[in-house]
């Protein structure tokens, strides 16, 4: 069983996140951290897809590389930005044939380059309209507990949301160091006749500057408290990963605690981090507690 909707109709789900490397060396650690998560037997992993489809290439082989070579089983993303229809049709026909049976389906960013590259799909749920009409995959969607970026209004967001859910199989959601949001998200879903499963994403962090950075992008606030604690171990990398394990751990606990169908972790492609989170949850390597 495979199938993500189906693993989540038979019980929790806990997964990874994984980008594709831009040099040498950062495929070498890529490499290094499949083989030391695969033991943990993950019930998928994703696979990231860079600005505007510039890694689409290299998705692909590691898709491949990981449904081919490992026992985990990939989800690779896939975005609007930049793409003709024919492009996506080939994208995910070569998925499909390749025996491929998940796709996280996305709006994704522009390039910084060619912010107004033309691209046919405005939508993920156009995505996924397409997508069923190639292969019979479970897909997933974004979703965003503290509103999208670039949503201006609460209602609004919510209704785009729900939309996107009741198109596809499940939802993953971005970061945030604050369970409330997240049970908030849900509670507002459920009052619009949802129920489709979103499973919440924690991210254990490895970098005090690209933490702060990638929260102010993708509109996750970081509570005061949690901000000073940062700023106290800033460039001391040990410190910097012992406090982004307890954190991680601290939100996990309290979001299973409170009936997540799920964890997705984003790894940045580091092992020990989520190695660390497993041992102090005492989850075992099927992901049961």
């Amino acid at each position: 069983m495979t199938r993500i909707a189906d693993l989540l109709a038979a019980g929790r789900t806990f997964s990874f996140e994984f980008g594709p490397p831009r040099t040498d060396d950062a495929a070498r650690r890529l490499d290094k951290t499949l083989v030391e998560l695969e033991p943990l037997k993950p019930s998928f992993v994703s696979v990231t897809y860079g600005a505007g489809g510039s890694t689409r290439e290299t998705t692909r082989e590691i898709v491949e590389h990981i449904h081919r070579d490992t026992t985990m089983t990939p989800m690779p993303h896939l975005t609007c930005v930049g793409h003709t229809h024919q492009q996506v049709v080939d994208i995910v026909t070569g998925y499909r044939d390749a025996g491929l049976e998940n796709l996280l389906a996305l709006g994704g960013d522009p390039l910084v380059d060619a912010p107004d590259a033309p691209s046919d799909f405005r939508y993920a749920t156009e995505l996924i309209e397409l997508a069923r009409g190639v292969g019979d995959f479970s897909i997933g969607v974004a979703a965003f507990p503290e509103l999208h970026p670039k949503s201006t209004d609460r209602a609004v967001d919510r209704q785009h949301l729900a939309t996107k859910l009741r198109a596809a199989d499940f939802g993953i959601t971005q970061f945030f160091f604050r369970a409330e949001p997240y049970f908030r998200m849900l509670d507002e879903l459920a009052d619009l006749g949802v129920d489709t499963p979103v499973i919440p994403g924690v991210f254990a962090f490895v970098n005090i500057e690209v933490a702060r950075r990638f929260s102010a992008t993708n509109g996750a606030t970081i509570p005061s408290h949690i901000d000073e604690r940062m700023s106290a171990v800033d460039g001391k990398p040990s410190e910097v990963r012992k406090l982004a394990v307890e954190l991680a751990t601290d939100l996990i606990q309290e979001l299973l605690d409170g009936g997540a169908p799920g964890i997705h972790l984003y790894t940045l492609n580091f092992s020990t981090a989520t190695r660390e989170i497993y041992a102090n949850l005492g989850l075992t390597p099927s992901g049961l507690v």
